[in-house]
């Protein structure tokens, strides 16, 4: 079955195309290591491949023969609006990529489900003008959680879904919400996943979470990469960790790659060197 591609252009080569199908990748680390970038050039990449097959091929170049790329993009977001998304991926790479692969990116907005039960105003995350269809979705709305849960149901089968963040939830638990109920939604991902046959990535900030939590989810993904600072004299570098990946793991310790050294350009998040065992 072919890979789906990351959309990390060297990443991809390395690891035979990328993702296995049906794969649930977590994505931690430090605050500003990558993660973040990673998503935001992963949800860019596959967009532009039906975008602007030009550009497509300038910043990731020629797809491997064992990948085929998703049929549909999703970004899931519990906090921000698609325009916000759009501009925090300008952040990342240049305007007029980002321009270009945001058409073939479908974003779901999540916040109503995700502040519902919260103290913020309404008017703050949907908007100070509410139709009367609106207000009545308002009174039916279910939980962030379960809402999730149906998007992935409808939308994960043979596509790329970016889950932006799981970080997200682990803020909001409370007596409606509690960190099982995280733990558990993460192992149905998975096992779903394996016959939705698509890419689910999930970011969450290692900060957030006690060592036996972040234990949960990494238990309950696929793989995990893990984003760093390192320091070298005056000079801080990023790197990435595979820390676990079924089928992708063994092709990098076939390489006798240990870490990743990675670099963020108008191309976004893409890979700059490989450390090895020597």
């Amino acid at each position: 079955m072919a890979r789906i591609p990351f959309g990390i252009a060297r990443l991809d080569s390395i690891i035979g195309g990328g993702a296995p199908p049906g794969s649930v990748v977590l994505l931690s680390g430090e605050a500003g290591a990558g993660a973040r970038e990673f998503i935001h050039t992963s949800a860019a990449m596959n967009g532009l491949y039906y975008g602007d097959t030009e550009a497509f091929e300038l910043h990731y170049g020629e797809l491997d023969a064992a990948a085929e790329p998703p049929d549909e993009i999703h970004y899931v977001s519990f906090t921000a609006a698609p325009d916000q998304l759009e501009r925090e991926m300008a952040y990342t790479m240049e305007d007029d990529l980002v321009r270009a692969a945001v058409d073939h990116v479908h974003f779901r907005d999540l916040s109503p489900e995700y502040f519902q039960l919260s103290p913020i105003p309404r008017e703050w995350y949907v908007g100070q003008t509410r139709t009367v269809s609106d207000l009545a979705s308002e009174e039916r709305r279910e939980s962030a959680l379960g809402a999730l849960g149906d998007y992935l149901s409808e939308h994960a089968a043979g596509n790329l879904v970016v889950v932006d963040s799981i970080t997200d939830l682990v803020a909001a638990v409370s007596g409606d919400m509690t960190w099982s109920d995280i733990a558990l939604l993460m192992k149905g991902v998975q096992k779903a996943a394996y016959d939705w046959g698509g890419l689910i990535l999930m970011l969450v900030q290692e900060e957030t979470l006690a060592p036996t939590e972040l234990g949960h989810l990494v238990d309950a993904a696929s793989g995990t990469l893990q984003f760093g600072w390192e320091s070298g004299g005056s000079k801080r570098a990023r790197t990435m960790f595979v820390k676990e990946f079924r089928g992708v793991l063994s092709r990098i310790e076939a390489e006798n790659i240990i870490r990743f050294e990675t670099e963020i350009h108008e191309g976004g998040f893409d890979v700059s060197g490989v450390r090895k065992i020597r």
